[in-house]
């Protein structure tokens, strides 16, 4: 779930405490298939009915809600011991039991949990943390709420379960994917404005320092200014969820970030051009010898053929390869 949703879901948690209004957690700790809620997808409902988030919505996410409702309008104190559920959802109409009333098949498990005092600490640092775009460690068990901005997971989402009684949830909270344009233009203005809303901490780069277009976007997390692009090989990391778009205003400065971020391991890298440019640039890296399993890498020319033209529809293509991608498994 984008990091805005996750940041207004535990905030209406928060501000229930401070109201002395009881409040449930809905928590999607699973998913497989077609479900249209995702591990990690979140919801708050408290005493009042104000809500916040999604498991996924339609009458699957109704019923919660309407579970979550009665369950705080029968109790609507606050528990000496933590009141909590999970239940697993078949999005299936032949499935022998716990059938969500959906069709669009897949399953979900999700998590019915009555927020306690002794969570609001860790509550007041995921909130911190979020409105920081910092990365932290979430872990829902039994035991509550905790959380910890000094360690990471090794995977964005961990679950396991031995019984009701028994079991963990792990999630990297934060952006868990990393955009950076490069170069600054008319194109990186209208494809930061796209990203902004998918759940990507976004840095832009330029070598130019009074560029327009620079100056205008403020959709992106960082703006940064090189003295010469060949410096991204230490600027950028390698890793899992690293997102590279190299879109600067010519040739050779294409080429000098080619050159930097070739050895790099990304999830993504893709390079805008026309076809006639593309093949100029690789077929000078393979007379040089440059491997084709690293040129293989490079999405080229970028994005999804949609005969775009326009910056913003050279965007829309860039984003749907990006989310194709991100989402390929």
């Amino acid at each position: 779930m984008p990091r805005l949703k996750q940041l207004t879901t535990w905030q209406l948690i928060h501000k229930s405490s401070q109201r002395n209004l009881p409040a449930m957690l809905l928590y999607v700790l699973e998913s497989h298939g077609s479900s249209p809620g995702r591990q990690g997808f979140l919801m708050a409902v408290n005493a009042l009915g104000e809500m916040e988030g999604s498991v996924g919505g339609g009458i699957m996410e109704h019923k919660f809600v309407e579970m979550a409702k009665e369950k705080l309008k029968h109790d609507p104190a606050f528990q000496a011991t933590p009141e909590l559920s999970i239940r697993t959802q078949y999005h299936d109409k032949t499935a022998s039991r716990n059938q969500s009333g959906m069709i669009c098949s897949g399953d979900q498990t999700i998590l019915l949990y009555r927020v306690q005092p002794n969570d609001l600490a860790a509550i007041q640092s995921i909130i911190s943390c979020l409105e920081q775009n910092k990365n932290g460690l979430l872990e829902l068990s039994p035991s509550g709420i905790q959380f910890s901005d000094n360690q990471l997971p090794e995977v964005n989402y961990q679950f396991s379960m031995q019984s009701d009684d028994t079991w963990l949830y792990l999630e990297r909270l934060g952006y868990k994917n990393q955009l950076f344009i490069i170069g600054g233009g008319h194109c990186a203005l209208a494809l930061s404005r796209i990203m902004s809303l998918m759940d990507f901490y976004i840095r832009v780069y330029d070598d130019r320092p009074e560029l327009h277009t620079m100056g205008l976007n403020d959709d992106v997390h960082e703006k940064i200014v090189v003295n010469s692009y060949g410096d991204l090989v230490d600027l950028i990391p390698s890793g899992e969820g690293k997102y590279v778009v190299v879109m600067t205003f010519g040739y050779r400065t294409d080429d000098l970030t080619i050159r930097a971020l070739l050895d790099k391991q990304l999830t993504y890298f893709g390079v805008l051009g026309s076809k006639t440019k593309i093949s100029k640039l690789f077929g000078d890296y393979r007379a040089e010898g440059i491997e084709e399993s690293k040129l293989n890498r490079i999405h080229a020319p970028i994005g999804l053929p949609i005969n775009s033209q326009t910056p913003e529809e050279i965007a829309v293509s860039i984003a749907g390869e990006i989310i194709k991608v991100k989402n390929r498994n």
